[in-house]
This record gives structure tokens, sequence and C-alpha cells, in this order.
């Protein structure tokens, strides 16, 4: 959309667990129908780096995250954890599993970004 020359990002690298709302919101939900209370970790289980989600992003819209996002250290967490993944087995034990995966996910966020900013999406998958 021509919004901005560059986006600067801080660790490329970096793993995370991306979970849908939807599905957190599903989580809650069995838990609440649990016959007792306890502690659940809602969770995929999967991590993806920042960098696949920039691929995954830009992709969706047939582009190249190389050409529009740089590194900037200047954003790198003073105390970077190497990767964030939770274990939801206990929850699985409720019936629960992520139904939206990574790329679905993703996917989503940009074609309701591109709504919202007016653009139309070029999806390419």
């Amino acid at each position: 959309l021509g919004l901005a020359g560059d986006l600067a990002l801080g660790n490329l690298e970096a793993r995370r667990d991306w979970g849908f709302a939807g599905d957190v919101v599903r989580a809650m939900w069995m838990m609440l129908q649990a016959p007792a209370a306890g502690d659940y970790v809602v969770a995929t289980g999967k991590t993806h780096s920042v960098r696949e989600f920039c691929d995954a992003a830009f992709g969706h819209l047939g582009l190249d995250y190389r050409d529009y996002v740089r590194e900037d250290s200047a954003f790198y967490r003073p105390l970077e954890p190497v990767q964030l993944v939770g274990n939801s087995l206990k929850l699985h034990s409720l019936g629960w599993s992520p139904q939206v995966d990574f790329h679905q996910l993703v996917g989503m966020m940009v074609d309701e970004d591109m709504r919202v900013l007016g653009g139309s999406s070029q999806s390419a998958t």
C-alpha cells in the first residue's frame, strides 16, 4: 500500500508459539466445561521464527519479505528468549487441539489488515 518504506524489526530468529485467538477461546470454553478446575496451558506446541512469519505474511501477497523487512538490533529485547513454546498436553485431555495452523493464521491476519487498510488481498495461497 506504500505506507512505509521499510519495516524494521528486532531478532528475526526469535521463535514463538503463534496461535489463533479463536482456538484460545474454544480452549477456555472447554476448560469451563471440565468437571473440575485445573491449570492448563493453551499452546500449539509448534514454534516459528519471526523470519518465517514475515516470509508467510509477505508471501501471502506474492511478495518477498527481504525487499521490505530489515533486522535492526535497536529493537532486540535485552533478554531475548531463544524460543517460547507451550505444552498443552493436559488441555488435549479435554479434547482440544488447535484448528488453525500457522500459515492459515498469518493469511487471516494479512487479509484482515488489507481489508482495514482498504487494499485488496492478493493472496497467492
